[in-house]
């Protein structure tokens, strides 16, 4: 019996089709791909997707993020690692997955107009809503959306 309740890739092809070109418009964004990485591993630590923090913990190490950047994003506040910039956008993506946060938008998005233009901050807000759309259909799939 696999541990699976459903597999969205042979039961609606079609809608995955559409994450699948959100994804790939995202990469071919100015969206730096290690930031891409930190982005979607901080959302899936948040929304409990195992497959997803594996997943994306491999991938930013095989485009040369470091173990200690990917091990370390869960406390980006309590260490040195991370860019001011980083930091805005992994407040940014700490606001938009929490869906009880009492975040700042408003301050949260001066943070990102300092470091990142309308396009990049597009592409970051992208990511996140790509993520958590991820996310949520792995937790729901029961841990794996493996095709």
């Amino acid at each position: 019996m696999s541990d699976m309740r459903f597999n969205i890739y042979k039961t609606a092809p079609e809608l995955v089709q559409g994450l699948i070109s959100v994804e790939q418009a995202i990469s071919e964004s100015a969206l730096d791909k290690k930031l891409n990485h930190l982005i979607k591993l901080r959302a899936s630590q948040i929304n409990g997707c195992a497959y997803c923090v594996e997943m994306h913990t491999r991938e930013g190490r095989e485009d040369g993020e470091t173990n200690a950047r990917l091990d370390q994003v869960i406390v980006w506040r309590d260490t040195k690692l991370y860019s001011d910039a980083e930091r805005a956008a992994l407040a940014w993506t700490e606001a938009l997955t929490d869906n009880d946060s009492r975040a700042d938008l408003d301050r949260l998005y001066g943070d990102l107009q300092s470091h990142y233009d309308a396009g990049e901050i597009a592409a970051i807000s992208m990511t996140i809503a790509a993520i958590n759309a991820w996310n949520r259909l792995g937790v729901a799939a029961h841990g794996s959306l493996a095709a």
